[in-house]
């Protein structure tokens, strides 16, 4: 015979039952709409003006800047040129309900020349003070290239000493600095390594999918295991492989398991930007950047 129950002790029970679907990963996937973002390379010819309409027009929240107006230099464009300007820009990203999803220095950790890695690292740290002055919380580095003439291991450790060197100086500014997946670093087991050693509160990574998928074919199932712990944002693209190399299509319409590792991410609870890199800038061939990101944003909303 079933035992009745009061009603304060369903309503306990069922409040509990609530808070664990809450919380779990299903839960997650179902409650946490997709942060959705775009990197300004996508749209080089566009003003900042016109690139913060498109992403409210097109339900975007927030915007990756890799210069503006084929600028990369931050300091040469106009919305970041001083206090006054930089005000007037974050007041434009809080009436647009935006944010700055990332900002993308050019810095390389790889470096050994003792000019040109000064300017890299001075480099990161210009990015480092404007993403407090933005309210961002990243600033994307380079690990970058393992160059055959020297040893692979002497030049891992040059890139962690960059990567802790810049972790130190954004340490108080509430901006993590975070590795792209990209260049040479690619392999699960290099970028694990170099995450270990440099072992810095202040330091994570930019999960690149196509960017690791095209050169090392690791499935990320095998990947996002070994370096979810160390990613606090994404950049996702698709394209497909001629000749060994990339070239960029529509997202899903490519051979990169992109749509793989974005529900990979979704189940495991990942709270941070789905970022599209539409590289225009670098890839003058490719398609209109207003129909390329619209797709995206139109691909992206099915997945919700």
């Amino acid at each position: 015979m079933m035992q009745a129950i009061s009603r304060s002790t369903f309503l306990q029970q069922s409040a509990l039952v609530l808070a664990a679907l809450s919380t779990s990963p299903a839960g997650l996937l179902k409650k946490s709409p997709l942060k959705l973002s775009f990197s300004t390379l996508g749209c080089p010819d566009w003003t900042f003006d016109q690139i913060v309409s498109f992403a409210v027009e097109h339900g975007f929240s927030g915007i990756e800047l890799r210069g503006i107006l084929r600028q990369l230099d931050p300091s040469k464009i106009q919305e970041f040129s001083d206090a006054a300007h930089i005000a007037a820009t974050n007041q434009k990203m809080k009436a647009s309900k935006l944010s700055f999803a990332d900002l993308g220095s050019s810095c390389n950790l790889h470096i050994a020349d003792p000019v040109k890695r000064k300017e890299n690292l001075d480099n990161g740290r210009q990015f480092i003070d404007l993403a407090q002055q933005v309210g961002c919380p990243y600033v994307r580095v380079y690990p970058n290239n393992f160059p055959p003439e020297e040893d692979k291991q002497v030049v891992i450790d040059r890139i962690v000493a960059g990567f802790r060197e810049l972790g130190d100086y954004a340490s108080g500014k509430k901006v993590m600095v975070l590795m792209e997946t990209h260049g040479d670093a690619v392999h699960a087991a290099d970028l694990v390594q170099i995450m270990e050693k440099t072992n810095h509160p202040n330091t994570g990574l930019i999960w690149d999918i196509c960017n690791m998928w095209t050169i090392a074919k690791e499935p990320p199932q095998e990947v996002y295991p070994q370096i979810k712990k160390w990613v606090h944002h994404t950049h996702i693209k698709d394209a497909k492989l001629v000749d060994g190399k990339p070239q960029y299509v529509y997202l899903g319409q490519g051979e990169v398991p992109i749509l793989e590792a974005i529900d990979l991410l979704r189940k495991d609870g990942y709270q941070g930007y789905f970022s599209f890199e539409w590289e225009k800038l670098w890839h003058p061939e490719l398609g209109d950047p207003a129909a390329a990101l619209a797709n995206y944003a139109t691909v992206m909303n099915k997945r919700r």
